[in-house]
Formats: C-alpha cells, sequence, structure tokens
C-alpha cells in the first residue's frame, strides 16, 4: 500500500513538473514573440522612412544613382523577409546600403544642411535608438527562452513539445554594430 502511495505521489510530482516546465516554455516563448513584435515594429518604421531619405538625397545627387537603388532593393528584400533569420540577413543588407548612402551623402554639405533632411535624419536617429533598444529586450527574451530549451529537463519537455531555439538578432560583424552616422 505505501508503494503505491509513493509511485502514485512520484507519478503526480512527475505530471505537475511537466507541465510546470511547459507552461514556463510557453510564457517565454510568448515573451520571445513580444520581442520580435517590438523589433518589426521599429524595422518598419525605418523601411517607411527610407524612401523619405532617398528621395531628399536624389535632389542633390542626381547621379549616385547605383546607391540609392542599393538601399531600395535592400529595403525591398528586408520587407519581403518574414521568417526572423532572412529578417536578420536582410536587415544586416539594409544597414550596410545605409552605411554606403551615409557615405555618399557627407560629400554633399548642401544636402546635409537641408532642412528637409536634417528632419528625416532626424527621426532615421530616433529610430535606430529605439530599434537598439528593440534588439536588446528581443535578444534577452531570446536568452531566457533558450537556457530554459537547452536546460535539463526542459529540454526533454521542448524536444517532444516541438519548442526550439531561436536566433538572436546580430549584427553580422563588428564594424556594423555601429549606429549609421547621420
Amino acid at each position: 500500500m505505501m508503494m503505491t502511495l509513493a509511485i502514485g505521489g512520484l507519478i503526480i510530482f512527475a505530471i505537475i513538473a511537466l507541465i510546470s516546465i511547459y507552461n514556463k516554455l510557453v510564457h517565454l516563448r510568448a515573451l520571445t514573440d513580444e520581442g520580435w513584435s517590438g523589433v518589426e515594429v521599429q524595422l518598419k518604421r525605418r523601411y517607411d522612412l527610407v524612401p523619405n531619405l532617398i528621395s531628399v538625397a536624389r535632389q542633390y545627387a542626381a547621379h549616385e544613382k547605383g546607391v540609392f537603388e542599393a538601399v531600395t532593393q535592400a529595403r525591398a528584400q528586408a520587407l519581403q523577409a518574414h521568417v526572423p533569420s532572412e529578417r536578420v540577413a536582410a536587415e544586416n543588407g539594409l544597414s550596410r546600403a545605409l552605411r554606403n548612402f551615409f557615405a555618399v551623402v557627407e560629400n554633399y554639405p548642401d544636402l546635409k544642411a537641408n532642412a528637409q533632411y536634417m528632419q528625416v535624419s532626424t527621426q532615421l536617429s530616433s529610430i535606430e535608438d529605439e530599434l537598439q533598444l528593440a534588439r536588446r529586450y528581443y535578444n534577452g527574451a531570446a536568452r531566457n527562452y533558450n537556457v530554459v530549451v537547452q536546460r535539463f529537463p526542459s529540454n526533454i519537455v521542448a524536444r517532444v513539445t516541438g519548442y526550439a531555439l531561436v536566433p538572436y538578432f546580430q549584427l553580422t560583424n563588428p564594424a556594423e554594430q555601429e549606429v549609421p552616422r547621420i
């Protein structure tokens, strides 16, 4: 009789532990999804601002067509990416294109002094700051989630229920980690 109660108690404990682990995975995944949503909002704001930036700059540097096309193409690729890993790669491409764009703008002092350009540049700088904060929040949520997905015994529950690691939102090299200079 005691043995049956002990086994029953262990089974109940195991079920409660499994439910607890599963609920923790659900909670952390929701936080990760929330963090990614925040990143997407900031990226959308950034993507919406890029055409205005190009429009203003195009008036001053019409012969720099290749730079403008590269930014436009990188923006289009970023808008088409839906999976976080694709979005990170596309975002890295857009960051490179914007960096080249701002390098070209340096050659046009009249453009840098233009009130409309300055306003758009200020907005972009603000968006870059917000994007950096959103990335940090997402990466923190992803870290917490990934730790639970990898830690024993929750890794067993995660594997059985289909929870997998999520990627961090990382820039590809240290030179790209700088905020574009405006």
